[in-house]
């Protein structure tokens, strides 16, 4: 890349080159720049209006990308839409709340459900809350809370639409082994299953069976090896 960074968000666009975004590098980074595979080489492209780390990018079914929440030293509620066509970035609706570290999942209506992560402080360290991003009016509405506040957290959108959020830490920086399950037709969060392992910072893959692969992440004592198997 044309700029060494780490916390930053790497999404796959329709044309098949890959945009990468943000960061920190001693400092927080407002760059973009474009990779493409046919060529190996990588480009700038436009940067966004807010410099910012531990985001998310969510690729919309129009093809745009938004960008949500981060850190600029503090925790962001300022969001940014990626229009591939352009290489320009304009700025959205702020997201209800400032938070970093948490998850966006893009449900089949099309909207993106945020949910969880840090407030800091001000926001009462991890959240439970979330909210959905309408595409169509540009705007963020609450929705169902999780069950208990969750940073680090995973969330997997199920074969049948729904959003499987494992894992994280809470507000009392205990991390969490329990799971809640996301309806987007009720807007609604349930819980479900327990982990095997509490852990924090893990991976979880959907796989063609639909089962979810939850590994590694860390829980209050060390980092993990272990994996386990998601049923829905």
């Amino acid at each position: 890349m044309s700029v060494a960074r780490s916390g930053h968000t790497a999404t796959l666009l329709p044309n098949g080159q890959v945009l990468v975004a943000g960061g920190t590098n001693g400092g927080f980074l407002a760059t973009a720049e474009l990779y493409d595979p046919s060529t190996g080489l990588w480009t700038a492209t436009g940067s966004m209006n807010t410099a910012r780390g531990v985001f998310t990018a969510t690729l919309l079914t129009d093809g745009r990308v938004l960008v949500a929440g981060g850190t600029n030293g503090s925790p962001l509620a300022a969001a940014d839409l990626y229009d591939p066509a352009s290489g320009l970035w304009t700025p959205t609706a702020f997201v209800l709340a400032a938070r970093l570290t948490h998850t966006a999942t893009l449900p089949p209506d099309g909207t993106v459900l945020v949910a969880g992560g840090n407030g800091g402080n001000a926001g009462g360290g991890s959240l439970a809350s979330a909210e959905r991003y309408s595409t169509s009016t540009g705007t963020w509405t609450a929705t169902g809370s999780m069950s208990t506040g969750r940073t680090g957290a995973t969330a997997t959108l199920q074969q049948d639409g729904k959003v499987l959020a494992t894992g994280g830490y809470d507000s009392s920086d205990l991390t969490q082994a329990s799971t809640d399950l996301y309806d987007p037709a009720t807007g609604l969060w349930t819980a479900t299953g327990a982990m095997i392992a509490a852990r924090y910072f893990h991976t979880a893959t959907l796989l063609p069976s639909g089962n979810a692969l939850l590994a590694g992440g860390a829980n209050d004592v060390s980092s993990l090896a272990s994996a386990e198997w998601h049923v829905p």
